[in-house]
């Protein structure tokens, strides 16, 4: 097995920290680097973050490239439910060293040049808003041909957005930045709401999670914990919708999601739906579809592997 070369850009938040950990605990993914924008906090508390979970997985290898620090045009806005710290009522240990030195979006550049002059590919995966990856493919639109796949964490395509009526939080905080992304000939898998609000972390399948005794139990236990939404009327039951970590899931296990291919345009101008994913599903604009839009996912069999992998029982299919 040749593990799959990928760069994480992340905005850790809860769901992105969880989504580290899975990555950092699956040897099918070889992560190559880290970069942070910002989005759930500001972009020094997510960087720290980041530096946080390297370190609590060990990986004081992982480099950790700290990008941009606010959106493209608009004002930012953080998220609503990881906390002030973005991680919920976890206190971990100081970083015991710096960020990298290179800017998130050179080290994107610099890694993706390398893999077209080696005469290979690297997976892109996102889980805050797209920002770094705006500006580096409006700076350098030559590099999607670098770019395997990017597979993201954004949007609702049929569900209503959670941060307005139209919008899910990673659009709304960058559109102009997802318009560019949208708009570049990039593969994309988009993973969005309408597959996310399938996969609640309820109270059994946290107690699963936590009951594996892994060594991030207890950690995944609190931030999931902290993560309920509350709301049953949304949800029809406690829990919250775990966005992030299946970005990394659907690397690791593609079989355990349904997708649908569309095209995909990227609100940027209206005030009233500013950051809507407005999909063409039945080809009614006469543009050719850009995005495979994840409809489906099996949440038991992704909570499941999740507390494999957390617990390091690595079950690899097929292998």
């Amino acid at each position: 097995m040749t593990p799959r070369k990928v760069v994480i850009d992340c905005d850790p938040g809860i769901d992105d920290a969880i989504g580290l950990l899975l990555a950092f605990g699956s040897p099918e993914i070889d992560v190559r680097g880290i970069t942070v924008v910002s989005g759930n906090v500001p972009l020094g508390c997510s960087t720290r973050n980041t530096l946080q979970i390297c370190e609590l997985s060990g990986r004081v290898d992982m480099p950790v490239h700290p990008g941009c620090f606010r959106p493209l045009v608009r004002d930012p806005i953080r998220g609503l439910f990881s906390g002030s710290t973005g991680l919920g009522r976890l206190r971990l240990p100081a970083p015991s060293r710096e960020p990298a030195g290179a800017h998130a979006t050179d080290f994107l550049i610099d890694t993706i040049d390398a893999a077209i002059a080696a005469d290979t590919t690297i997976t892109l995966c996102s889980m805050g808003p797209l920002t770094n990856l705006g500006v580096v493919f409006r700076m350098r639109p030559d590099l999607v041909r670098g770019v395997d796949r990017l597979v993201m964490m954004g949007g609702a395509y049929r569900e209503p957005g959670n941060r307005t009526p139209a919008a899910e939080f990673n659009m709304l905080a960058d559109p102009h930045a997802a318009h560019i992304v949208f708009s570049s000939g990039l593969p994309i898998t988009a993973i969005g709401l309408d597959a996310s609000h399938q996969a609640l972390s309820t109270p059994e399948r946290v107690a699963r999670i936590e009951a594996a005794a892994g060594p991030f139990s207890t950690v995944i236990g609190d931030l999931l914990r902290f993560w309920d939404r509350g709301d049953v009327d949304r949800f029809d039951g406690p829990g919250g919708p775990l966005h992030d970590p299946l970005v990394i899931a659907f690397l690791l296990r593609p079989d355990l999601f349904e997708a649908r291919r569309a095209r995909v345009f990227v609100e940027h101008e209206s005030a009233l739906a500013l950051g809507q994913t407005v999909t063409d599903w039945y080809g009614q604009s006469g543009i050719e579809p850009n995005v495979d839009i994840v409809t489906k996912v099996d949440a038991d069999a992704f909570y499941s592997m999740l507390a494999e992998r957390l617990a390091g029982r690595v079950a690899i299919p097929g292998q």
